[in-house]
């Protein structure tokens, strides 16, 4: 198991998932069971599957966790480059939602190779 409170990836989703809450509450009332929802569910999902694997019991365990929480990043970054085309997203704002994403993916991957290494015993 490892300390949810000190893993960065963790942290950097939950800032993320606060993020989009605020993105999308200037989004119009008749896109609140559509692109509002799916997106902070969505985005809520990162951090929630990152916190699930951590709980688990093994490295294996939580790298297919880690996979879950990056299909959910990608489902993020779909949505709100659609949100943008809508005119409901800033370009501003969706650029800068993109860079958490892309950095979010590359710790994910990496976090992932290091989980897969094998033990130095």
């Amino acid at each position: 198991m490892h300390n949810l409170k000190e893993l960065k990836i963790w942290n950097k989703a939950m800032d993320l998932a606060v993020d989009v809450y605020k993105a999308t509450s200037n989004f119009p009332n008749d896109e609140r069971f559509g692109l509002t929802s799916q997106l902070r569910r969505a985005a809520v999902s990162i951090s929630s599957n990152i916190a699930e694997g951590a709980g688990r019991n093994s490295n294996k365990e939580f790298c297919n966790f880690l996979g879950i929480a990056n299909g959910s990043s990608y489902e993020v970054q779909t949505q709100l480059v659609i949100s943008n085309k809508l005119s409901l997203l800033n370009t501003d704002l969706l650029n800068g939602l993109l860079q958490q994403i892309e950095e979010l993916q590359k710790m994910n991957y990496a976090f992932q190779q290091m989980l897969n290494k094998p033990s130095q015993i």
